[in-house]
């Protein structure tokens, strides 16, 4: 007999939160000397070294039970350390809400919403909580043993960075003195704080590094880089602060999937940007200079979209008009002669004037030292600056943020910006006062992006060797014919989607689509026109098709988006740019594009993480909603999916089956439907991909009563073999081998069954007759043979088979339980269907037999002699003929 557990009573517990670090480990021992006779639940962590470090060494300091064997009934006071957020204390969720409980709070984290409100509380801004604690212990003359001291220095040194990061106070200075001087031991501190970089951590080191994507918001510079791994980082904080420190970055993000989680940790050292709260946004937390979250059922790409809406939601202008510009402004008339205004920029010794009309107050625009010296050159310094002056006349206000003055002077090229409030210039900003602040706070200036022809925040990545390795020369002449044509019209040109794709996986392109930023069907036109081509063209969706005169066909597009009014409809498309042009794609996968534009041929940009994906072999979607929108994009990705090998990511599965639980295909289309499995009845081998249909249910989107057994797959099996049979005769004849799959599938389907099916995917007319009408057939026609008791001849194969077309032997030969009725049907497909007699009518009309039905009678008995190999020659044929007419008297 069991005895029944002991429970420990005790008065006061201590806790952290969940996946402590080293500062909330040494804030419960400090706690604990605190309260005498409390015990400590220790909440785990998932950093190896402090496991290991606890566990193995100093676990003996610790007064710790597990919380199954605590008697809750007898606690009446909650200690807390460096956390008050509820859903970190998950080890005590129950106890939280335990009447006349009393809840003491040491922590130094900022407030935010939800925080648990203690009866006592300490919240002081330090660089750690171990510090508060340390004071109060050095406050009631409680003096930790050498052990103690040393995890409690630990825990200051880590969350300060060793007292580097900018959130170090005085405090934590002091209290880290007091603990050395009660004995805590640096060697011990120091082999865990300064932390060696591993060799497989230098790997994600790299990852980061190479994935990094810069977004300016509202001036300000943020890095973020988005990766994935199998498994988990050990010790990724450290890696993202080597990162920031190699990098000098003022801000980044790392968005890591890990374990089928989203991991996002954020660092920052500007004080104009709290990450803490941006990542509360997450359901997670920190303080302003450093910050984590963890995220379950979204995308990477939707995590790393959602973290850039709120940045910029979150992130406010750092407002430095008022500190940059120069005032007074020194400005001149309209009228006043160009010769005197060079004398006030030598007078000055500046290189810009702004033109102002004092009578009015209004700013007409600016002129400029080289202007200046252009009108001295052409001898017309006479002439006033009105006639010479730049008139495109932008401003600010003095609430103004660098990237708006950025984004005018380095954009916009304009040399001098004017600051005006209520219509009066307070003064002038000019490009050298913006270099000095850049170079002052570290920054770098960003190439145009206008002028490269690339979007914001695209990852870029320069890919033009791979396209001459790649492509054969006329694909490679023909897409820099079109990016000349496209920069001549000032349009920018991308070829993308699976092209691009296909490119990089090194596999065999088959489409070849262009992205116009601007009019497609006119580039097309105009394209076509210059090079001989003709194009068809479909205005509603502002798309075209380019086609050569050897037929070769190129679709063009304008970048365009779409929404969907309802769930299955069809998109209703307008212009837009490239990077909304490739958010309205499918999957991750098949968003990249590349510049055809000549100064930026071969520029490859990736705004979704394409490469990440490619690399990773994973089909992820873009949005949660992509598979309601549009639920052919299931079939989608299980083609994509067997095609490549790649794996359906974990988040996209489960809005695969989200979207089939709702009936998303209720709305859809049969003959989208039709077409996309035919696509994937197309594919080398496609079973593989309905096994993946069988296990989301698909099939049942054809008809519920349709059921794939496992005789299925034997027939799905022995299809394959025989079309891969019929690949090695390299036959130069087409057939529509999507049908013999599909004939596979419906083979043991009732006749109501098939028809519904039929009806539900709107087959049209001709190919029902395939899955329909002649699958009857054939299946009748190879019941007969194998039901045959007797051998049959040449001749009776031959006439039983002769009508069926390729689809229909290929069918039988796989449905077929008989070898001998396998090899006779491989043998009529290879050698005898197509016998035909040397001779003709003519040649019946020359021995006298009058032209009718008697021809045909004449020509099928010579072709049944020949099938017997009877009939070698024309000659013998004539005389074969000849004597069969004579004996049915058909001739004198």
């Amino acid at each position: 007999m069991n005895k029944k557990k002991k429970l420990i009573k005790a008065m006061t517990i201590i806790t952290s939160h969940v996946n402590a670090d080293f500062d909330a480990i040494a804030s419960m021992l400090a706690a604990q000397k605190l309260y005498p006779g409390s015990i400590i639940i220790f909440p785990g962590s998932q950093e190896k070294s402090l496991r290991d470090f606890f566990i193995s060494s100093t676990s003996y300091l610790f007064n710790m039970a597990d919380p199954g064997s605590i008697d809750y009934s007898k606690v009446s006071r909650l200690v807390l350390v460096d956390t008050r957020q509820k859903n970190r204390l998950t080890q005590v969720s129950d106890l939280l809400n335990k009447n006349n409980l009393k809840i003491d709070i040491y922590d130094h984290h900022p407030s935010m919403d939800g925080d648990i409100k203690g009866s006592f509380e300490i919240i002081r801004k330090t660089g750690a909580t171990t510090t508060i604690l340390s004071k109060l212990l050095q406050e009631k003359n409680i003096v930790p043993c050498p052990e103690e001291a040393t995890i409690m220095a630990l825990g200051i040194y880590e969350d300060t960075g060793s007292f580097t990061y900018s959130s170090t106070t005085k405090e934590d200075l002091e209290q880290a003195a007091f603990l050395l001087s009660c004995g805590a031991n640096l060697n011990t501190i120091v082999s865990f704080v300064v932390k060696e970089i591993k060799s497989e951590q230098v790997t994600w080191l790299n990852e980061l590094l190479n994935e990094m994507t810069l977004h300016k918001i509202n001036g300000i510079d943020i890095h973020i880089s988005v990766i994935s791994s199998p498994t988990y980082i050990t010790d990724l904080a450290t890696i993202v602060q080597k990162v920031v420190r190699m990098e000098n970055l003022d801000i980044f993000f790392a968005v890591v999937l890990m374990d089928n989680k989203i991991n996002i940790i954020a660092r920052n050292t500007i004080p104009e940007v709290d990450v803490g709260k941006i990542l509360s946004g997450f359901g997670g937390g920190g303080h302003s200079y450093a910050a984590s979250a963890k995220v379950d059922n979204q995308t990477l790409a939707q995590v790393e979209i959602k973290l850039v809406e709120r940045l910029q939601k979150e992130v406010k202008s750092i407002q430095i008009a008022n500190h940059l510009m120069a005032s007074p402004a020194i400005t001149v008339e309209p009228h006043i002669t160009c010769k005197k205004a060079g004398n006030l920029m030598t007078r000055y010794n500046i290189n810009s004037l702004l033109v102002v009309d004092k009578h009015n107050n209004s700013y007409e625009g600016y002129i400029t030292r080289q202007v200046i010296e252009k009108t001295a050159h052409h001898n017309l310094s006479h002439l006033p600056v009105k006639e010479y002056m730049n008139s495109e006349t932008c401003y600010i206000s003095s609430n103004a943020d660098v990237s708006q003055i950025e984004n005018i002077i380095i954009e916009r090229k304009h040399r001098i910006l004017p600051v005006i409030d209520n219509g009066w210039i307070k003064g002038v900003i000019t490009r050298t006062d913006l270099l000095n602040y850049l170079v002052q706070h570290n920054k770098t200036l960003k190439q145009n992006d206008t002028e490269l022809g690339v979007k914001k925040n695209a990852k870029k990545r320069k890919i033009e060797n791979i396209l001459y390795q790649r492509l054969d020369n006329r694909i490679k002449q023909l897409l820099q014919k079109m990016g000349q044509i496209g920069n001549e019209m000032g349009l920018n040109l991308y070829v993308v989607g699976g092209f691009v794709r296909d490119l990089l996986l090194n596999r065999q392109i088959e489409d070849i689509d262009i992205v116009v930023e601007g009019d497609g069907i006119e580039f097309a036109k105009v394209y076509a026109k210059k090079e001989g081509c003709r194009i068809n063209t479909h205005t509603k969706f502002g798309t075209a098709v380019i086609i050569f005169p050897d037929f070769f066909k190129i679709d063009v597009a304008s970048a365009r988006l779409e929404y969907y009014t309802t769930p299955a409809a069809l998109p209703i498309v307008e212009k837009s740019s490239i990077k909304l042009d490739l958010a309205r794609r499918d999957f991750t996968i098949n968003t990249l594009a590349i510049n055809l534009n000549p100064d930026n041929f071969g520029t490859m940009i990736d705004y979704f993480g394409a490469t990440r994906d490619l690399k990773d072999k994973t089909i992820r979607t873009i949005h949660n909603l992509s598979f309601v929108e549009d639920p052919t994009r299931i079939f989608r990705a299980i083609k994509f999916s067997n095609r490549f090998g790649f794996k359906i990511g974990k988040v996209t599965s489960n809005l695969i089956k989200n979207a089939i639980r709702i009936d998303c295909f209720k709305n859809l289309s049969g003959l989208r439907v039709l077409s996309e499995l035919k696509q994937i009845f197309e594919e080398e081998n496609p079973i593989p991909a309905i096994r993946t249909m069988e296990v989301y249910g698909l099939e049942k989107v054809l008809h519920k009563d349709l059921t794939i057994i496992p005789n299925t797959y034997q027939l799905l099996e022995s299809v394959n073999k025989i079309l891969s049979w019929h690949d090695l005769l390299f036959v130069d004849e087409q057939y529509p081998r999507w049908s013999v799959y599909f004939m596979a599938l419906l083979n043991r389907c009732s006749f109501n069954v098939c028809e519904q099916i039929c009806k539900r995917l709107k087959v049209p007319p001709k190919e029902r007759t395939i899955l329909f009408d002649m699958r009857y057939k054939a299946e009748k026609q190879l019941f007969v043979l194998e039901s045959s008791s007797s051998s049959f001849s040449r001749q009776d194969l031959y006439w039983a088979l002769i009508n069926f077309n390729t689809e229909y032997i290929l069918y039988m030969m796989a449905l077929s339980k008989k070898q001998a009725i396998k090899k006779a049907i491989s043998n009529f497909y290879t050698h005898q269907r197509n016998i035909k007699p040397y001779i003709k009518g003519r040649d019946l009309l020359k021995i006298g037999i009058h032209s009718g039905p008697v021809f045909s009678t004449i020509l099928n008995q010579v072709l049944n002699v020949k099938l017997d190999g009877l009939l070698k020659t024309k000659k013998e044929e004539i005389q074969f003929a000849t004597k069969y007419a004579k004996k049915n008297k058909l001739i004198d």
